[in-house]
């Protein structure tokens, strides 16, 4: 084969969406190595994918076969939050093991100091950018613009990083109904996308994030109400890894003939999830409390 696979999928929710890129990924990836392969690893499952949700916040929203739990979705949606930008290391320090970046530093702080290696020895070119503030302003402003993106990659930074960021690049735009209502939507790009072990929870995390932090604050300042319109999810390798083939067979793939889609999903509104969900800050709080403590 000479050319990498190019997979479509479109799904009205998260859960349905995720199911159906899994599905088209296994029916139509490709074999590929990677430079994380151990001696005796089975090739990765691998394509590039593009991804549309037409209804982010529809229910069912939550897929079961996403290796984790309702408490790790909250996690994560923290996270792309803020809650955790304080983990990230002097990058001048060799001593300090923390993170290299975390995506909502990047988009919040892009260019931050702690970001910056040997910064003590560049006399210029320091800046710092708070992307959300300026794309909210941006849509604000002008709705249909085609200038609303922000990204992550610092080329004097992740050329040379082991682990660098796979989010690249959020772009908005607005369109508005009838009825005066805002219609925010989005295009994200990963260059690399775990689709087994991370897929699911960077879309249901970044949906959030653009509820919770960009439509809410388009609204506040524009006095309009904000919906979220269409998510296109773009990966330029989308893959399941050897090591994780067999589980994600017996988790989804052998149940699709035998089970109903129901059976497969949670509802993010139903009131047990509501609560599971919820009373899962207060954990990860601690455990942050407790990481920073150490």
């Amino acid at each position: 084969m000479e050319n990498i696979p190019v997979l479509h999928v479109a799904g009205k929710s998260l859960a349905e969406a995720y199911e159906m890129a899994l599905c088209a990924l296994n029916e139509g990836g490709t074999a590929f190595r990677t430079q994380y392969d151990k001696p005796g690893d089975r090739a990765s499952l691998d394509s590039t994918m593009n991804i549309t949700v037409l209804d982010p916040l529809a229910d069912p929203m939550i897929h079961k076969a996403f290796p984790g739990g309702i408490e790790d979705l909250r996690e994560y949606v923290m996270e792309l939050q803020g809650a955790k930008d304080h983990w990230v290391k002097n990058m001048n320090d060799p001593a300090d093991t923390r993170w290299e970046y975390t995506y909502h530093g990047r988009l919040a702080n892009y260019g931050a100091l702690k970001e910056l290696r040997n910064y003590d020895s560049v006399e210029t070119g320091f800046f710092k950018i708070n992307q959300i503030d300026a794309v909210v302003n941006k849509l604000v402003k002008q709705p249909f613009t085609r200038q609303a993106q922000m990204i992550t990659w610092m080329p004097h930074v992740d050329l040379d990083c082991y682990d660098p960021p796979c989010l690249q690049s959020l772009w908005y735009r607005i369109l508005e109904d009838t009825d005066g209502v805002w219609w925010l939507n989005c295009n994200i790009r990963f260059r690399s996308n775990d689709a087994w072990g991370a897929n699911f929870m960077n879309m249901f995390g970044l949906t959030l994030f653009n509820r919770d932090v960009i439509a809410a604050e388009i609204s506040r300042r524009a006095g309009k109400t904000v919906k979220l319109g269409r998510l296109n999810w773009q990966a330029d390798s989308f893959h399941i890894y050897g090591k994780d083939i067999d589980v994600a067979r017996q988790r989804l793939f052998d149940r699709i003939r035998t089970t109903t889609f129901e059976d497969r999903v949670y509802r993010f509104n139903d009131p047990m999830i509501q609560e599971i969900y919820n009373e899962a800050e207060a954990t990860v709080r601690e455990k942050i409390r407790e990481f920073d403590a150490r």
